[in-house]
């Protein structure tokens, strides 16, 4: 009995994929999610590319291989790894489907993306790659852990509520999860609907503010029409129209203006584009997105250093043209360099 269970138990690790994450972890959402409500734990979602992202590489290395992680998450959180590697020969396709199913729900656009849900895999909070290693790693997601405590203590409130004391509870609630607009709609959808018929004037503003969303992602979409067409100049006005015709929240306004700082830069018109961040980050100093074009703003610098020392070095003697061209066949231009 004893050799037929060692030999199940070997068939049983050979069958299965081998983990990014190493000892722990799962690929399977489904029982982990009956494993995390008989334990009464916690998911913690592994959105990755294994052998591609450098960042999810990073992730592993420094946090989820490291004891301190394993023994941090330890009765706290059912281990959920949904890879999306280049060799996708390493999973099956029942499990690839599942991936792909998830990515789709959860509306995930990079990688990686971590996401902590409850036993039944509605998300509470997501975080991503962070420096520190694995301790504080930890403290962080105890720290949104407490999401999940006071997401249910907001809704348990809610049911003694009526009218926009019961929206403003349920809005407090949504908002304090800090999930991306398109997660939170995918799976509390419910809850949006409350805090809508409890507010029927809009008091509490948040039927304004998705209205306003809904208008920043038409001209995002018009935007990118533009960009497809490699209509440049195009996209520049069309995007101060429509700001200016949208009336949009200082905040929202920033991140549609927050494309023409990507526009000028590719069109090499680096100054302008740094006097674009300096323009937006005045809209809301205070800003989420005002302190990431902080950093973006000293790249542009950077950049426009180096534009700037190209333009004023003198050419050298094989760059200096020729009195008269060797041969009246005109020269083939030289292959662009691909991104990497």
């Amino acid at each position: 009995m004893k050799k037929l269970i060692a030999v199940g138990a070997l068939l049983t690790c050979l069958g299965a994929p081998a983990m990014a994450g190493g000892e722990g972890w799962t690929s399977d959402f489904e029982a982990a999610k009956k494993q995390a409500a008989d334990g009464k734990m916690d998911l913690l979602i592994d959105f990755t590319g294994s052998d591609w992202c450098g960042w999810c590489i990073k992730l592993n290395d420094e946090v989820f291989s490291k004891d301190a992680f394993k023994s941090g998450v330890k009765d706290k959180f059912v281990l959920v790894e949904l890879d999306f590697p280049r060799d996708d020969s390493k999973l099956t396709p029942e499990t690839k489907a599942q991936n792909e199913a998830l990515q789709k729900k959860f509306n995930v656009q990079g990688f990686p993306t971590i996401v902590l849900a409850d036993a039944e895999g509605r998300p509470y909070a997501t975080t991503g790659y962070k420096e520190g290693g694995a301790e504080k790693y930890v403290e962080q997601l105890d720290e949104l852990k407490q999401r999940h405590v006071k997401r249910d203590e907001a809704f348990k409130k809610a049911k003694s509520l009526e009218g926009v004391e019961k929206a403003k509870v349920l809005l407090g609630a949504i908002d304090a999860m800090e999930l991306p607009d398109e997660m939170a709609a995918a799976f509390y959808g419910d809850v949006i609907e409350q805090i809508k018929k409890s507010d029927p004037k809009d008091e509490t503003g948040y039927a304004k503010k998705q209205d306003q969303k809904g208008q920043l992602d038409k001209i995002g979409e018009k935007t990118m029409e533009f960009l497809r067409n490699q209509d440049f100049d195009g996209a520049l006005a069309y995007l101060d129209e429509a700001v200016e015709a949208a009336e949009l929240e200082a905040e929202l306004k920033q991140q549609a203006l927050s494309m023409k700082i990507l526009i000028l830069a590719n069109q090499g018109k680096l100054g302008d584009a740094i006097k674009m961040v300096d323009e937006i980050k005045a809209l809301a100093p205070d800003s989420e997105l005002a302190e990431q074009l902080t950093g973006f703003r000293g790249r542009l610098e950077e950049a426009q250093k180096q534009q700037q020392e190209a333009q004023t070095q003198p050419p050298t003697e094989e760059a200096k043209p020729a009195e008269k061209p060797a041969t009246d066949e005109p020269k083939p231009a030289d292959k662009p360099a691909t991104a990497e």
